[in-house]
């Protein structure tokens, strides 16, 4: 096993102006870190760990998610993988039964994109074909059913789907005519169809809006925000509660997209279990919501329901939210993170908590970062 730290994040991720299906870029060797009581480490026991530790020599490893308790990945030769707790099919490998090493989900080689949820599992296809599989009580594979799958299904016959993010009992895609799409638990006004909070869900893809100007979105825990072409950055609806949406409101829902303040200049969304992350495109941090362990990174524990800046840098690159804590790279491709560490989620060598940005170890060259909603454990690449 080597010692050299390659990982980088990737799921949530895309090219913003992809005009097809995503095609892979930068594969690397994967790196994990925390919390692995089923496994969701993939280093075959079920031990957790607080330093990054390299799953295997390969560097061919290409896309990368973490759900709650367990993880997915695609490598460069379109092959996908997954490992970790199993109890509604997330592993898509035909059973309910976990695994702590990376298994093989059938034997197919045109596997693009991933996205991993609390219990469902997302993946595009090379074709731009989208697939689910994992719970589905409220819908959120999409196949118009609330049947759970333990293997891939098609979601609709369409063939240009391009960006994929799975939340709390949700989902949300972009097609490549930059329309935006979502399903699943509409209770909380989280897919953003308007639909109010009376536990209505929905278990198809249904369009949200009209507009064709959607680049991202990204799913939290009972919320999800997104970025429009134009850079404008939109809290696509959900719980309000500790500021979680970022448009300065700390109570009660909302189910229909707010744009967050009036700029032009956000360039990536991420959400987390209680709060959003995001960039902008002068290089700086950003992040809302809920604070009591110094998850957005303000060197202190008080919310913020509106997004304010991490820092001073201007060097920030990508940032995505999880359980209870942020991973971030910069562009000298170091990897830094901040927040809840009980489990040693932050790859620091601890498990204490830190309420402002740290760097993991001293080394650069981290490429991708798994986005997740609550999980605590990461998973990163690196080239």
């Amino acid at each position: 096993m080597s010692n050299r730290w390659t990982g980088g994040f990737i799921q949530a991720y895309f090219d913003p102006l992809s005009v097809g299906p995503a095609v892979p870029s930068d594969p690397g060797e994967l790196y994990v870190v925390g919390k692995n009581s089923l496994g969701q480490l993939g280093i075959n026991n079920v031990i957790s760990g607080s330093s990054p530790v390299q799953i295997d020599s390969s560097a061919n490893w290409q896309e990368i998610a973490s759900g709650q308790n367990y993880s997915l990945a695609v490598k460069s030769d379109g092959t996908l993988w997954s490992w970790g707790y199993n109890n509604r099919g997330q592993l898509g490998q035909n059973t309910l039964v976990f695994t702590s090493s990376p298994v093989q989900v059938g034997a197919l080689s045109v596997w693009s994109k991933v996205a991993a949820g609390n219990l469902h599992s997302l993946a595009v296809k090379t074709d731009g074909t989208l697939w689910a599989w994992g719970d589905n009580g409220t819908g959120m594979l999409g196949d118009n059913t609330n049947i759970k799958r333990s293997s891939p299904v098609q979601v609709g016959g369409l063939t240009y789907w391009s960006k994929i993010s799975a939340g709390n009992e949700f989902s949300f895609a972009v097609k490549t005519d930059g329309t935006l799409w979502s399903w699943g638990n509409s209770r909380h006004g989280a897919t953003g169809l308007n639909l109010g909070g009376t536990g209505t869900y929905v278990s198809s893809p249904t369009q949200v809006g009209a507009l064709t100007t959607w680049m991202q979105a990204a799913g939290g825990s009972y919320f999800a925000h997104a970025v429009k072409t134009d850079n404008t950055l939109w809290a696509l609806g959900g719980v309000q509660s500790f500021g979680r949406l970022g448009n300065g409101i700390t109570s009660g829902y909302r189910s229909s997209p707010v744009q967050i303040g009036a700029l032009t200049n956000w360039s990536n969304v991420s959400d987390g279990a209680f709060g959003g992350t995001t960039t902008k495109t002068d290089g700086t941090l950003w992040a809302w919501g809920y604070n009591a362990q110094g998850v957005l990174g303000q060197n202190n524990t008080t919310n913020h329901p509106s997004p304010v800046q991490v820092g001073s840098l201007t060097s920030w690159s990508k940032a995505v939210g999880s359980d209870y804590f942020i991973i971030a790279t910069q562009t000298d491709l170091s990897v830094w993170s901040w927040g809840v560490n009980t489990t040693g989620s932050l790859g620091l060598n601890n498990t204490l908590n830190t309420s402002s940005p740290t760097q993991i170890g001293t080394d650069t060259g981290w490429l991708k970062l798994a986005d997740g909603v609550n999980n605590a454990h990461t998973l990163f690449t690196k080239g």
